[in-house]
C-alpha cells in the first residue's frame, strides 16, 4: 500500500516532464518553422528536432496546428515582454520611431517574422487557422494604441491624430515590410522608410511640443 503523499508527488514530478515536453515541442516548432516553412512542419519533423515520440504532439497539443499556434504565442509573449520594456521609455514619435527600426531589425534577425509570416501563408490554406492567427494580433495592435497615446497623447497632437487608427495603419504597414523584406531578403528600401519615418516623427515632435494656436 502507498504511503499517504505519494500519489501527489507522482503527479508533481509527471507535471513537470509534461511541462518540460510541452516546452521542448513548442522550440523545436519554433526551429522548424524558421527552417522549413509552414509546409515542412510536420509532426514528424517537429517531433524529429525535439527529440521525441510524434504522438506526444497530439497528447499534448491535440494537432499539430495547435502546437504551431502555441509555438506563435510564445514567440509573440516573448516580444510584447521585451519590447513593452522599450516603448516604456519612448517620450516623443522620433524616440518611438527609434525603438521600432531597432524592433524590426531585432525581428528579422532573430527570425521572429518569420515565424509569423510562416503562419499567415499557412492560415490561407489550413481551414480554422486564419481566425486564430488573426486573433493573435490583437494585443500589437493594442501594444502599438498604449504607445500612440503615451507618445502624443498629451500633447496637441493627441486632440487631432486619430489614434486608434494611426496604430492599427503602423501595424499593418510594419507587418508589411516585415513579410516583404522576409520575401526579398534585402532590408535596405525597409530601413530607408524607418529613415523616413524618422524626419517626420522630427516635425511631429516640434508639432506637439507646439501650444495650440491663440495660447501664449
Amino acid at each position: 500500500m502507498a504511503k499517504s503523499g505519494t500519489s501527489s508527488r507522482v503527479v508533481a514530478r509527471d507535471s513537470s516532464r509534461s511541462a518540460g515536453t510541452r516546452r521542448q515541442l513548442v522550440e523545436a516548432a519554433i526551429e522548424t518553422l524558421k527552417a522549413d516553412g509552414f509546409t515542412g512542419a510536420s509532426a514528424r519533423a517537429i517531433a524529429e528536432r525535439a527529440g521525441v515520440n510524434q504522438g506526444l504532439i497530439f497528447y499534448h497539443f491535440g494537432s499539430v496546428a495547435d502546437l504551431l499556434l502555441a509555438a506563435l504565442d510564445s514567440v509573440s509573449a516573448q516580444r510584447m515582454e521585451q519590447y513593452g520594456e522599450a516603448v516604456d521609455g519612448v517620450g516623443s514619435p522620433s524616440e518611438l520611431v527609434d525603438v521600432a527600426m531597432a524592433i524590426f531589425r531585432e525581428d528579422l534577425d532573430a527570425g521572429h517574422v518569420t515565424v509569423l509570416v510562416e503562419m499567415i501563408a499557412g492560415a490561407s490554406s489550413t481551414p480554422g487557422l486564419g481566425p486564430e492567427v488573426s486573433a493573435r494580433l490583437g494585443p500589437w495592435f493594442a501594444f502599438a494604441e498604449r504607445a500612440m497615446e503615451r507618445t502624443v497623447g498629451g500633447s496637441p497632437l493627441g486632440s487631432v491624430l486619430p489614434v486608434r487608427d494611426v496604430a492599427y495603419g503602423i501595424v499593418a504597414l510594419y507587418l508589411g515590410l516585415e513579410m516583404l523584406t522576409h520575401l526579398n531578403g534585402d532590408r535596405t528600401r525597409a530601413l530607408g522608410l524607418f529613415d523616413d519615418a524618422k524626419n517626420l516623427a522630427g516635425l511631429l515632435d516640434a508639432l506637439g511640443s507646439s501650444p495650440p494656436t491663440g495660447e501664449p
